[in-house]
C-alpha cells in the first residue's frame, strides 16, 4: 500500500470514528478550522489597511502571506477542514474505505460548523479596536466586493483552482517526512490561490462574514441571495479541484503494481 493510500485510509477511519462516536466534539474540531481561517483573514485584512498607505501594491501580498498561515493551524492542530475532507473523503470512498452516504453526510456536516466557527468568530473581531476602523475603502471591503461581483462560471472554475492550491498542501503535508520542509511548501501553495483571488468555501464564510458583522454599510453584493449563490458554486468547484482533480488522480496513479507509488 503506498504512503498516500495508507494516509488517506488512516484519515478517514479517524474521521469516521469520531463523527460516529461524538458529533460534538466533531463539530467542534470543524468549528476551529473556520475560526482558524477567519482569524488569518481578519489579520491579514488589518495589515493590508495598514501596509496600503505605504505600499498599496503590497497590500495584497500581505494579505496572501497573513492568510496562508492559517491552513497551518489547521493541518498542524488537527481540526476539520471541509475543502481537504473533500480529497480524503472523496478518495476513501474510492477505495472503499467509507461509504459515499457517510462521505457526503460528514463533508456537509463539516461545512456548517466551518461556517459556524468562522461565524462565531467574525462576530468577536467586529468587537475589536481594529475592525472599528474598516470603512467602504478597506481591502475587506473590496475584497469581498470583487468576489460578490464574479460570475457562476468564473466561481466555479476559480473553486476548482482554489482547492488544488489547498490540497497540494495537505499532500505536501503527507508526503514531506520533515516538519521544517512542510511550513513553506504549505504557505506557498495557499498564498498562490490567495494572491490569485481563486474563491475557497470557507476562507470567503470567513471575509463575508467579517464584512457582514462590520459596521460598513450598503456593500455590493452583500445580501442573502447572492451570498449563498457563491458560496453553492463554490463548493462544488472546490470538491472538483479537491476531491476528483488532486484526489482521485492520485488514488489512480497509486493503484498500480510499479515501484512509482507516492
Amino acid at each position: 500500500m503506498s504512503q498516500f493510500q495508507t494516509a488517506v485510509t488512516a484519515a478517514c477511519q479517524k474521521k469516521e470514528q469520531l463523527f460516529d462516536e461524538s458529533l460534538t466534539r466533531y463539530a467542534l474540531r470543524s468549528m476551529l478550522a473556520g475560526g482558524y481561517l477567519t482569524a488569518s483573514t481578519a489579520c491579514g485584512a488589518i495589515a493590508a489597511d495598514i501596509i496600503a498607505p505605504l505600499s498599496p501594491a503590497l497590500s495584497r501580498f500581505i494579505f496572501a502571506f497573513i492568510f496562508a498561515f492559517g491552513l497551518l493551524y489547521v493541518v498542524f492542530l488537527n481540526s476539520e477542514l471541509a475543502t481537504s475532507n473533500m480529497m480524503f473523503l472523496t478518495v476513501g470512498s474510492y477505495y472503499k474505505v467509507i461509504s459515499w452516504k457517510k462521505t457526503v453526510t460528514i463533508l456537509l456536516y463539516c461545512t456548517f460548523f466551518n461556517f459556524v466557527g468562522a461565524t462565531l468568530l467574525a462576530y468577536l473581531f467586529n468587537q475589536s479596536f481594529s475592525f472599528s476602523q474598516l470603512t467602504d475603502h478597506s481591502f475587506l471591503v473590496n475584497a469581498v466586493q470583487t468576489k460578490l461581483a464574479k460570475s457562476d462560471w468564473q466561481n466555479l472554475i476559480e473553486g476548482v483552482t482554489a482547492n488544488i492550491f489547498v490540497n497540494i498542501a495537505i499532500l505536501c503535508f503527507i508526503f514531506i517526512k520533515e516538519q521544517s520542509a512542510k511550513i513553506p511548501l504549505i504557505l506557498s501553495a495557499i498564498f498562490m490561490f490567495v494572491f490569485l483571488v481563486n474563491e475557497h468555501l470557507i476562507a470567503n464564510f470567513a471575509s463575508f462574514m467579517l464584512a457582514a458583522f462590520s459596521q460598513v454599510e450598503n456593500i455590493q453584493g452583500l445580501s442573502l441571495t447572492n451570498v449563498l449563490r457563491q458560496w453553492a458554486v463554490v463548493f462544488i468547484g472546490n470538491w472538483i479541484g479537491g476531491g476528483l482533480f488532486i484526489g482521485l488522480t492520485y488514488a489512480w496513479l497509486n493503484q498500480t503494481k510499479s515501484p512509482y507509488k507516492d
